[in-house]
């Protein structure tokens, strides 16, 4: 597989088969070459500014409009009904999500999506959801398009081949990558697979800015890759199976050729991917923290300025060299709500009963943070430089929704850690008034 890299570059790329297959000079010529459809894929609205404006122009074999009507097509447990279940401001802690077993109960990338949680509404294009996928069996002959928002994937367990109008991509764990809103996509596995999605309406992720950072740091553009032009002129006399996700509910249309006949392709509007190893980190080096946006690979802004729709955040092994600090997580209540997943490893402040494949959700102004023993661990502790979240990747998707947990994330899919405040029972009062 081959990539071009930077982040919201203006791309260029057609399959080595067809060499010349771009237009020259202008984008939608009388007559395409080969013979090719020009079909432009717009992420933003036409007058938005140019540095915020996001196409594609695709040159296929056919045009995506040729398709049958869509039909609803049942959901499982995908949804963005935040109201079916009470609202539950306790601190939330989820076991590893279980994977069904082939061939006994084949699931592949759809069927294997779960919401756990989420806020907001797609028709308003304000929002967010945080979805669970657990599978074990490839797509074939289907695809999955999201007309409501942009999909970021991190993949835990299993490495993801996934086919796009774009090209390819493998994406394994410790690995992300966005597929964009309107982008078709298929997604082949190798065994069992799982992982978790950040979905966004109404936003794309950007980089986020630096500050008095300066021009260097966190995730570096160039890190980001964009797979090259593939095609394949396939016919599907069976039929080839579409399915949009438009207004949380999931639709399908037939087709009897394959989606991926994209040619050539040119434009700043593309899916991508990211090795979460290459961010630069940045800590404190002298005393106390600094605020865990340091952390910050991708962001979804809203119109408010600093606030965002939605944050990933990574907390990757570094080193840990704060003077006469608490160097674990602080006890903290937040105005935004975090969800924590664990790729591998284990997480620093909470070392037991946080797995990787579970998952945490702190809810706004729910209070959080290290549990008794890491507390009393790091409290007694000998300062030295020490490496911290060595073989560990642990991510948060912080939101400034205040985010609704599905009946499956408190019922039904019987993962929820119904013993997790009691983390936090041993921590005693070490209080002194004769002792300052």
């Amino acid at each position: 597989l081959q990539y071009m890299s930077g982040f919201g570059n203006e791309h260029a790329s057609e399959d080595p088969r067809c060499p010349g297959a771009l237009p020259e000079g202008q984008n939608n010529p009388q007559v395409c070459p080969y013979g090719l459809y020009a079909e432009q894929l717009s992420g933003s609205a036409f007058t938005c500014p140019r540095a915020t404006n996001r196409r594609s122009w695709l040159y296929r074999i056919l045009p995506s409009v040729c398709h049958k009507p869509f039909k609803p097509l049942e959901e499982g447990h995908l949804t963005h009904d935040w109201d079916e279940i009470e609202p539950d401001p306790n601190q939330l802690r989820w076991k590893p999500f279980e994977i069904p077993k082939a061939p006994q109960n084949e699931m592949d990338f759809v069927s294997g999506l779960h919401t756990l949680c989420g806020a907001g509404e797609p028709r308003g294009r304000n929002g967010i959801a945080v979805h669970i996928f657990v599978c074990n069996t490839s797509m074939t002959d289907r695809c999955l398009y999201n007309s409501d928002g942009d999909f970021l994937i991190v993949p835990q367990q299993g490495k993801l081949l996934i086919t796009t109008e774009f090209g390819k991509m493998l994406v394994e764990p410790n690995e992300i990558c966005v597929i964009q809103q309107g982008m078709r996509f298929s997604v082949e596995v190798f065994g069992e697979t799982r992982g978790y999605i950040l979905e966004v309406y109404g936003a794309h992720f950007e980089l986020p800015d630096l500050g008095p950072i300066g021009a260097n740091g966190l995730a570096n553009p160039r890190d980001f890759l964009v797979p090259v032009a593939w095609y394949e002129d396939r016919q599907v006399p069976g039929g080839y199976t579409v399915i949009s996700k438009y207004q949380g509910k999931l639709f399908a249309a037939q087709q009897d050729y394959s989606p991926y006949n994209v040619v050539a392709w040119h434009g700043n509007y593309t899916p991508y991917k990211y090795h979460l190893e290459k961010f630069m980190v940045i800590n404190a080096v002298a005393f106390d923290h600094a605020d865990p946006s340091i952390f910050t690979v991708l962001t979804a802004k809203t119109t408010r300025a600093g606030v965002a729709l939605a944050d990933f955040v990574i907390f990757p092994p570094r080193w840990g060299v704060a003077n006469n600090t608490f160097r674990p997580p602080y006890y903290h209540r937040n105005c935004m709500s975090e969800f924590m997943g664990l790729i591998k490893g284990h997480y620093e402040a909470k070392e037991e009963g946080f797995q990787p494949g579970g998952g945490s959700l702190h809810s706004m102004m729910t209070p959080h943070g290290p549990d008794a023993d890491c507390f009393e661990k790091a409290s007694k502790a000998k300062l030295e430089p020490e490496r911290v979240a060595d073989g560990t990747m642990a991510f948060m998707f912080e939101s400034s929704l205040s985010l609704a947990v599905t009946k499956w994330g408190l019922q039904t899919s019987n993962r929820l850690d119904k013993n997790y405040y009691k983390c936090w029972e041993p921590l005693k009062s070490h209080f002194n008034p004769k002792c300052k």
